[in-house]
């Protein structure tokens, strides 16, 4: 039996295999990756890796064992048949016979069109029999954190959400999530809204900003198709900026507003602030 963790070097994997060796040996941890290079450290520490691509199903034939605890972290790739990918984790997992797989979804609560991968993902974990968990991530603080520049070099934040709120935490919130169901009992079957304890309007970011730089940063709210032209004009693919322009108009709805408190609960703590995010990034 081995905890399988997908996406293991990415953005939010690199914080569930992180979180997992403070909690089981290395040798019961699988780190899933696309290049073996990026896993080099996490070898080095005794974690078993596999080279596996979500859109070569072939990589992942042999890769699960019955008992394995899996996490599915979504894949990245917006417009690129991201549900067919999910399918081809679903159907080695259920050829296995897994003990469990987590699935990292959206809140239920969003209705742009990002969602509609993942509500596709999660009918067909449903359908294929295999015990699962959904952890339905809420918007990570990094979201906006890891993208100051142009905030810093205009001392506004742009958005379309009007006086929209979000419940967002950091992603080693969501990560001990993740790993509080991979490592815990009595998960199967459930489906967690996950979101962060205080919920933020974005006069409130750009007033945290300002207190943390000294200097006067302003919520700039503007319309859809404003921000769909500030993103296309530096260089966002159409697709891409639309997305983003929807999930502006999900904010402005409150659809990211997580009031369940399961995240909190599942990690035994308190989640991380939005202003801790904001000084560790601006110190970084």
């Amino acid at each position: 039996m081995s905890i399988v963790v997908t996406g293991a070097t990415g953005h939010l994997g690199r914080h569930v295999v992180e979180q997992l060796l403070e909690k089981v040996p290395a040798g019961e941890v699988t780190a899933v990756v696309r290049d073996e290079a990026k896993a080099a450290g996490l070898a080095a520490r005794g974690v078993r890796i596999a080279v596996a691509d979500y859109n070569a199903p072939e990589s992942f034939d042999g890769l699960f064992s019955a008992g394995d605890r899996v996490l599915l972290i979504s894949g990245n790739e917006f417009g690129k048949g991201r549900v067919r990918q999910h399918l081809v984790v679903i159907d080695a997992a259920k050829a296995a016979g897994v003990a469990l797989l987590a699935y990292t979804s959206i809140p239920s609560s969003l209705t742009a069109a990002l969602a509609d991968d993942h509500r596709a993902t999660e009918e067909a974990l449903a359908a294929s029999g295999v015990p699962y968990t959904l952890l339905r991530n809420g918007w990570y603080h990094e979201n906006y954190t890891e993208n100051l520049a142009p905030v810093l070099e205009h001392d506004a934040v742009v958005a379309a959400a009007g006086e929209g709120r979000i419940s967002s935490a950091s992603r080693a919130d969501y990560a001990a999530a993740a790993v509080a169901v991979l490592t815990g009992e009595g998960h199967e079957g459930r489906a967690y809204e996950l979101g962060g304890d205080q919920a933020w309007g974005f006069a409130e970011y750009a007033a945290e900003l300002s207190r943390r730089t000294g200097r006067e940063i302003v919520y700039n709210a503007v319309t859809g198709d404003v921000l769909n032209g500030i993103l296309t004009g530096a260089g966002l693919p159409a697709p891409l900026a639309e997305v983003f322009v929807g999930v502006d108009a999900s904010i402005a709805r409150g659809e990211l507003v997580v009031p369940t408190g399961d995240l909190s609960r599942l990690i035994g703590r308190p989640t991380t602030p939005l202003a801790e995010a904001v000084a560790a990034a601006l110190k970084d």
